[in-house]
């Protein structure tokens, strides 16, 4: 069977290293592997093998699964006094955010174990195939691109903490400086770990000369990990969380991870109250429940045939964005409330109870309407194979492994998961985290897998783009480009193109603590989706990321 398939994802090289595994034979799980090792190369700052992340498969017709090999707290503490742990500052530009980063901000790093996990699981070519386009962009070099280039800059302060940082990341074309645009990013020692990784495998990485090495790093120099903690890790298999929304099917991230609650949450409020647009529509929500093979004659139904729903305001306008940021808003505040741990953990049971939900769908029906260093990699093949994967690193600790290219992530430093301070987290815990990889499989059949970075605004961006597919009708690559907000704490953030000057006044009256960016930007996340329907595969790379979408054979659609 000839190839076929579509990639969307942060990074030309990170898709073509993608595209390269689909053309040699290889299914949809295994050129997402090949694309992620790849993107901890050529997109550094958002993803490393010092960090973590999330897959959401589902193998042609068969039940959505999830695998989490997200990150892991130490399975012990030491004293504050004794780790390197420091704060640092991100200029985003139009706002700025204290993250904390050294050699005690790393917890235990998944990313190596997940990706040997899901090729055992779902793989059918030899890793070290899928691990050639890594190494030769780590050897031979991959040319820094604007996105890079601009996050390289917001955190420059990270990757020239240490020296040993400053020699791989300095800029060549603007000395004393992280890497600019046209820059070619060499990594030698890391084109190193990755070979050893297709000699050897993971092992290597978590209980062998790896494992040892960070363990005598991180005495020496004030980390926490030690080498029980890699040697006890392991990726998890979670059933995913599914939703009913208007007739149409969404799977995302389960717990322990909070994102994919979050998003569900949110979709049951809007579903309840009549959606973005206000209509006395017939909800199609049956609740949040347990992954279920889906094969097609089995699809649901809209709850109404299309022709006969009321037609919605349109993206933008100031009824369609009131109750978006209200919902929002009322999310943001059931995320707080259902917090049930000094890790950040929501609560799931409480967050999907119904009289808990009927509380929030009251405050909404009861006014009126009217007046993180994240990426993502989404993969569809000629098979029916779907695989949607989200991957971080934080912004990383500021400190490489010695001889190994490698950054450890600083999620320990991270604010959004230490809501209740510093070094109050618990031993041996999986962290929780925004990222939630979706997949969508809309009433006509049509079938959609994205995702996103983007920190806490992760849910809020795939949150809009769902709505802009489902309410608003828009094609895909219009749904992921729109311009988008964010409400969190009370903080109204908007970007730059929302249409209506009329809808935006009323929606900054209502939100007087606010702010609106003058361009698209990164901090909105970065939203790439494939799509399959009955004329062939599509896609949409969101540009705030440097997104890209690359076809295989002759099936896409543009």
């Amino acid at each position: 069977m000839k190839a076929s398939g579509v990639v969307a994802a942060g990074h030309p090289a990170t898709a073509e290293a993608a595209v390269a595994v689909l053309e040699a034979g290889g299914n949809a799980f295994d050129a997402v592997i090949a694309g992620q090792w790849a993107a901890c190369v050529a997109e550094p700052v958002l993803s490393s093998l010092g960090g973590g992340g999330f897959l959401l498969a589902r193998q042609g017709l068969g039940r959505v699964q999830a695998l989490d090999f997200f990150v892991q707290t130490p399975r012990h503490k030491r004293p504050p006094t004794e780790i390197d742990f420091l704060p640092i500052v991100a200029d985003f530009g139009d706002a700025q955010q204290e993250f904390h980063i050294g050699l005690g901000s790393a917890a235990t790093p998944g990313m190596v174990r997940g990706l040997f996990a899901a090729h055992r699981r779902w793989g059918s070519l030899p890793m070290a195939l899928l691990l050639e386009s890594a190494i030769a962009l780590a050897r031979d070099g991959v040319r820094v691109n604007a996105m890079q280039a601009y996050a390289f800059r917001i955190i420059g302060a990270i990757y020239g903490h240490s020296e040993a940082a400053r020699q791989v990341f300095a800029s060549s074309i603007r000395p004393g400086f992280p890497v600019v645009e046209g820059d070619l990013l060499r990594q030698p020692a890391l084109a190193h770990t990755l070979e050893c990784l297709a000699q050897q495998g993971a092992d290597w990485f978590y209980t062998g000369e790896l494992a040892h090495l960070v363990d005598e790093f991180c005495r020496r120099e004030g980390g926490l990990l030690r080498l029980d903690d890699l040697q006890h890790y392991r990726a998890e298999r979670r059933t995913p969380l599914s939703v009913d929304y208007r007739g149409h099917r969404i799977w995302t991230n389960p717990p322990p991870s909070s994102g994919g609650l979050l998003l569900g949450f949110a979709l049951k409020l809007l579903a309840s109250s009549g959606g973005v647009d206000a209509s006395p529509r017939t909800s199609g929500l049956s609740g949040l429940g347990p992954s279920t093979s889906w094969p097609s004659s089995s699809r649901p139904e809209s709850s109404r045939p299309e022709s006969s729903r009321p037609e919605s305001p349109g993206q933008g306008t100031a009824a369609a964005l009131e109750a978006l940021a209200l919902a929002m808003a009322v999310t943001d505040q059931a995320r707080l409330e259902a917090q049930s741990g000094d890790d950040g953990s929501i609560d799931a049971n409480r967050l999907l109870d119904p009289v808990w939900l009927a509380r929030y769908q009251n405050e909404i029906q009861g006014r009126a309407v009217a007046p993180r260093g994240t990426t993502h990699l989404s993969v569809m093949d000629g098979q029916g194979n779907v695989a949607s994967l989200t991957a971080s690193n934080g912004e990383g600790c500021g400190v490489l492994i010695p001889d190994t290219g490698v950054m450890l992530n600083n999620m320990l430093g991270e604010e959004d998961l230490n809501p209740h301070g510093f070094f109050r987290w618990q031993e041996n815990q999986r962290l929780t985290s925004m990222m939630a990889p979706t997949l969508l499989v809309r009433a006509d059949g049509a079938e959609i897998a994205l995702g996103s970075g983007g920190s806490n605004r992760i849910r809020t961006a795939i949150l809009q783009v769902l709505l802009n597919l489902l309410d608003h009708g828009l094609p895909l690559v219009a749904a992921v480009e729109a311009p988008r907000i964010h409400l969190e704490q009370g903080l109204l953030s908007v970007e730059a193109g929302v249409n209506g000057q009329d809808a935006l006044a009323a929606l900054l009256e209502r939100y007087p603590q606010h702010r609106i960016w003058g361009d698209r930007n990164l901090f909105f996340g970065g939203v790439h989706a494939v799509a399959r329907d009955g004329d062939g595969f599509s896609g949409a790379g969101d540009p705030r990321r440097g997104g890209v979408v690359r076809y295989v054979g002759d099936a896409g659609t543009g």
